[in-house]
């Protein structure tokens, strides 16, 4: 295999976790006095880490005063309805076995992507998973990949991230990584085409025929 490292975004490339997602921004929206959100509406907020999602939908000046009632419920309800992907498991196992290093990068809060490894049972087949607060960037910072290419011992140039929006294809290229995108997140192959991504596959089964 070319690649001996790759890194997974986590939401909507590994794990759907939109129901839950959708469902704590209702919940904060509702709180705040504000309009529940479409589905639609907060697909196209997320990505760029929990701040930045809460100021698309709730407007900068409420932010702040959105991140408590955000992250209590979110706490007590992030491993309702989360499922993996089809062919994440194997995909994994089969990089595993070929001793290909993986770890997810994702702007989710590091803690909770921890636990929704741990609880999809995906932990023993990453070398390591880095989220939000775990350094002091965020994706598309190419000092948070390099960081984490170092923590692996891994190369640029033998290195692959797969990702489902913009942030990740920006994400790989700002750190020198071609970009693998599947459409089973929060954007369509007409958009992550434009976006720059330098492949785009219907889901991770058909993403992993491209990696033999």
């Amino acid at each position: 295999m070319r690649f001996r490292t790759v890194l997974f975004d986590l939401d909507g490339t590994l794990v759907d976790h939109f129901a839950a997602i959708g469902r704590s921004h209702t919940h904060t929206m509702l709180s705040l006095g504000l309009p529940a959100p479409t589905a639609a509406r907060v697909r196209a907020a997320v990505g760029g880490g929990l701040e930045n999602a809460l100021a698309q939908l709730v407007g900068p000046a409420r932010v702040a005063e959105a991140l408590p009632i955000y992250r209590a419920y979110w706490d007590a309800t992030l491993l309702d309805d989360v499922v993996l992907l089809p062919g994440a498991r194997e995909l994994l196992a089969t990089l595993r076995a070929d001793g290909v290093r993986t770890a997810v990068l994702t702007n989710k809060l590091g803690a909770s992507a921890r636990q929704i490894c741990d609880h999809l049972a995906l932990t023993p087949l990453l070398d390591a998973v880095v989220g939000a607060q775990d350094t002091p960037w965020l994706k598309p910072d190419p000092a948070l990949t390099r960081q984490v290419l170092a923590q692996l011992g891994a190369e640029a140039a033998t290195t692959l991230f797969v990702g489902d929006s913009p942030y990740d294809v920006q994400t790989a290229h700002q750190a020198g990584l071609p970009c693998w995108c599947v459409t089973t997140g929060t954007h369509t192959a007409e958009q992550l085409g434009p976006a720059g991504a330098d492949q785009i596959f219907s889901g991770l089964a058909a993403m992993a025929l491209g990696l033999d």
